[in-house]
């Protein structure tokens, strides 16, 4: 209690008064009330341009990085050999994805002379380096996001692993094929599962900022094409020094997530995970019997 208070709920009290102040670190704070808000929302289009930046971003790469995750976690649940070692071998990406060095590799795979670039120019296609793309940069932030998509994938294999088998057997025995077991079997069961890796990961994609930062070399460049709402946060406050800005830039983070956090939940509390009538029908009753004494 007393480490939640000290490092979490007094440090969100403090930015939150901040949001409501001209602060720059080193003069008192000093109180203008709503402006800090009504300057971003009105007055400052490259805000709203980090907006259009982050928003296609976590659109593009979450569902992405969650496909993946899923297609990889059911292959692995049919392997009966070697699961152990290629679920480490996927997860690690997750571990190193977040960091500096990852990111400045990254960086030279897809610049102008990098492997990605001649792999490409090999097979006729000339895009040039994607770093210094405007129109690709953002993308290379998006595929080092999917790469790291092993976290995800070990939750999507425990939920998996979790699904009885009877069902898949009786569905089977009612002529079910592959497709039509996994809409109606396991995208339901799966469900909570599902809305879990999804919020987590809107979470991190709205909170992206190293990959950015590296990439872009801090600036959000070129023309801005990978200023994400993180790195406009990090410039406002700590290059620019207007740390009250950067607060209230951080709260209107905060209520984004939050809102689209609240919209998922409702979404997913109207869609409880149960199997339709039909393939009930195809479950035999003893099956029925033996799965409901289990649980």
């Amino acid at each position: 209690m007393i480490g939640a208070l000290a490092l979490t709920l007094a440090p969100m009290a403090v930015s939150l008064y901040l949001s409501f102040t001209d602060y720059n670190l080193f003069d008192p704070p000093r109180w203008v009330g709503l402006r800090n808000y009504t300057e971003m929302l009105t007055e400052d289009p490259r805000y709203w341009r980090s907006v259009g930046t982050t928003m296609p971003y976590v659109v593009v790469a979450v569902p992405l990085k969650l496909g993946l995750a899923l297609g990889v976690a059911m292959l692995l649940k049919n392997l009966n050999r070697g699961r152990a070692f290629y679920r480490s071998a996927f997860y690690a990406p997750s571990l190193l994805g977040a960091s500096m060095s990852i990111a400045l590799v990254w960086k030279a795979l897809f610049n102008d002379v990098g492997t990605v670039s001649g792999l490409l120019d090999s097979v006729g296609i000339d895009v040039g380096g994607w770093v210094g793309n405007p129109h690709l940069a953002v993308y290379v932030v998006v595929l080092l996001t999917v790469w790291q998509f092993g976290a995800p994938m070990v939750i999507f294999l425990a939920g998996l692993q979790q699904i009885s088998p009877d069902l898949y057997e009786a569905a089977s025995l009612d002529g079910a094929g592959r497709r039509p077991q996994f809409v109606s079997i396991t995208v339901p069961m799966l469900s909570p599962v599902i809305f879990f890796n999804l919020v987590l990961e809107i979470i991190n994609s709205f909170q992206v900022f190293t990959p950015a930062f590296v990439i872009s070399g801090g600036k959000g460049a070129p023309a801005d094409s990978t200023m994400f709402d993180t790195l406009y946060l990090y410039e406002r406050g700590f290059t620019a020094s207007h740390m009250g800005y950067a607060a209230a830039m951080a709260w209107m983070l905060l209520i984004a997530i939050a809102a689209i956090t609240l919209v998922n939940g409702l979404f997913t509390a109207y869609r409880q995970p149960k199997l339709p009538e039909a393939e009930l029908r195809g479950i035999p009753t003893r099956t029925r019997g033996r799965s409901g004494a289990d649980t």
